[in-house]
C-alpha cells in the first residue's frame, strides 16, 4: 500500500485529497466514494466510506462502510471504534477495520498481504490501491483488492489540479465541501461478491469525497466515464442547496 503510493503521479493529486478533521470535538464528518465499472459484465461496484465525530465519545461517533454491488445488491457494516480509523492529512489515504484478536494491527497503512492475514473486517484505500473485506451474517460478504491508475484528477492534466468548488473551498465556508478526486482512472484486480469473483483489467474507475459539519438540504450529482467508442471521456455534474456561512444557497 505504501510502496505503490510512491508511484502516484502527483501532478494529478487534487486539492482536498487529505483528511480535513482539525482534532476538535465539533460536529464533523468526512466521506469517500470509490467506483469501478465493468462494461463486459454490465455491472458497477460503488464503495462508500465515512467517519463521523472522530473525536469519539459522542452519539454519532464511528465509521461506516457500504458497498453497492451487482443487480442493486447492498452491503453495510459499521465500525464504532474511531481509534481504528486512520487517514493521511495531505494526500488520499484512509482505512478503518477490526483486527483479528490474535493479530492486532495499528491504524496505519498495511501491506496487502499483511492486511489479508491480520484484518478481520475493514478496508484501506489510497489514490492507487483499494483493498477490503466486509462480512454480514445476513447480507453476505464482499472482498476486493485492485490497483488504480489515475488518468484525470479535476482539471487539465498539464496544469495544477483544481478544487471542484473553486478557490473559495480553501476557506472552509461550504457545508459540506465536495471534491472530485479522480474524474477518470483505470482499475485492475478483482472483487469477490457473495462468492462470485469479478476479475478486471483497466476497468473505468472514479473517486470523490465530501466533508464538513452538515449535509446539503438538497443535492444531486452524476458521473459517467464509460462510453462506447469514447474510452477517454468522463462526464461529471452536480448541484444542490447547501449552507454557506449560515446562509442557504438558492
Amino acid at each position: 500500500m505504501v510502496r505503490s503510493f510512491l508511484y502516484f503521479p502527483h501532478s494529478l493529486a487534487t486539492p482536498h485529497s487529505g483528511y480535513h478533521w482539525d482534532g476538535s470535538d465539533r460536529r464533523f464528518f468526512e466521506g469517500w466514494y470509490y467506483r469501478v465499472t465493468l462494461p463486459e459484465a454490465q455491472q458497477t461496484f460503488a464503495f462508500m466510506y465515512s467517519i463521523e465525530d472522530p473525536a469519539g465519545g459522542q452519539l454519532h461517533s464511528g465509521g461506516v462502510a457500504q458497498v453497492l454491488g451487482p443487480n442493486d445488491g447492498y452491503l453495510c457494516r459499521t465500525f464504532p471504534d474511531v481509534s481504528q480509523f486512520w487517514a493521511w492529512p495531505h494526500a488520499l489515504g484512509l482505512g478503518h477495520w477490526r483486527s483479528h484478536p490474535d493479530h492486532p494491527s495499528r491504524p496505519e497503512p498495511l501491506d496487502p498481504d499483511h492486511f489479508h492475514r491480520t484484518i478481520q473486517e475493514g478496508y484501506q484505500g489510497t489514490a492507487t490501491e483499494h483493498q477490503g473485506k466486509l462480512s454480514d451474517p445476513v447480507m453476505g460478504t464482499c472482498t476486493w483488492n485492485y490497483q488504480i491508475q489515475p488518468i484525470y484528477g479535476w482539471g487539465n492534466v498539464d496544469q495544477p489540479q483544481q478544487s471542484t468548488a473553486g478557490w473559495l473551498s480553501q476557506l472552509q465556508i461550504f457545508e459540506p465541501g465536495w471534491q472530485i478526486l479522480m474524474a477518470h482512472g483505470l482499475a485492475s484486480g478483482w472483487i469477490d461478491w457473495q462468492g462470485d469473483r469479478y476479475s478486471f483489467q483497466n476497468a473505468p474507475a472514479y473517486a470523490e469525497k465530501n466533508w464538513g459539519g452538515a449535509f446539503p438540504e438538497k443535492w444531486f450529482w452524476l458521473n459517467c466515464n464509460t462510453f462506447e467508442e469514447e474510452p477517454d471521456l468522463a462526464l461529471t455534474a452536480g448541484g444542490g442547496r447547501r449552507s454557506i456561512l449560515g446562509w442557504m444557497e438558492s
